[in-house]
């Protein structure tokens, strides 16, 4: 990110906006497209989250210094291949387990999930797989972690990074495990100084877990 100095205040006021965007377009879904367009309801969800999405990037660009495209190298994204697999193992496979079972409600969830996904499956992949990927690199990497390595060094920074892309996410398997997730994204990120390399490991990621999570429910 340049070299722009970021202080920790200003980072969470970013970071609890996104949170608040996020929570706007669920509540439009749930509330006004679900109901007035039910058929056309996660085409529509899909369409704003995409405007809310590329409404905050430009509006953080304007206020800082974030390249977006910079530092793609064959070895960058052979890395990121290598952290997509290494969080499927670690997390889908090693962790999350162990973590479900300290925090039974989130099997419900899990489940529960699972069914939002199958019932819409296109959109559900374009938005797990694609636009959160996109937003959240850009965000946590690109601009927090980018930002409060200059002030606070690379490890304080490293921590406070993956702590904030924790909040994120919303039942405690998720966050604990997006917690993990965002020390080696970050890790990565330092490493190649690349969002393009960071977004290529999530979105990886995120669909190696939505083909796994999907797939047995397939024909059912």
């Amino acid at each position: 990110m340049g070299e722009n100095t970021l202080k920790i205040g200003n980072a969470f006021k970013w970071v609890i906006s996104y949170f608040g965007i996020m929570l706007f377009y669920t509540f439009l879904n749930v509330a006004v497209w679900r109901k007035a367009f039910p058929k056309y309801s996660e085409w529509i969800n899909i369409i704003v989250i995409m405007i809310c999405v590329v409404g905050f990037i430009s509006l953080l660009k304007r206020k800082y210094e974030i390249n977006l495209l910079s530092n793609v190298t064959p070895m960058g994204i052979l890395l990121a291949i290598f952290c997509s697999v290494l969080f499927f193992l670690l997390l889908d496979k090693c962790l999350d387990p162990v973590f479900e079972s300290v925090f039974p409600q989130s099997e419900q969830d899990y489940q529960e999930t699972i069914q939002s996904l199958i019932k819409s499956p296109v959109t559900s992949l374009l938005q797990v797989c694609m636009i959160a990927p996109v937003i959240e690199e850009i965000l946590m990497r690109g601009f927090v972690l980018g930002g409060l390595k200059n002030t606070y060094g690379v490890k304080g920074a490293l921590f406070i990074s993956a702590l904030f892309f924790a909040i994120l996410h919303f039942n405690m398997v998720q966050t604990l495990s997006a917690f993990v997730c965002g020390i080696i994204l970050g890790l990565l990120y330092i490493k190649t100084n690349s969002i393009p390399c960071c977004i290529i490991a999530h979105c990886g990621y995120n669909l190696i877990s939505y083909i796994t999570m999907i797939y047995p429910y397939i024909g059912k």
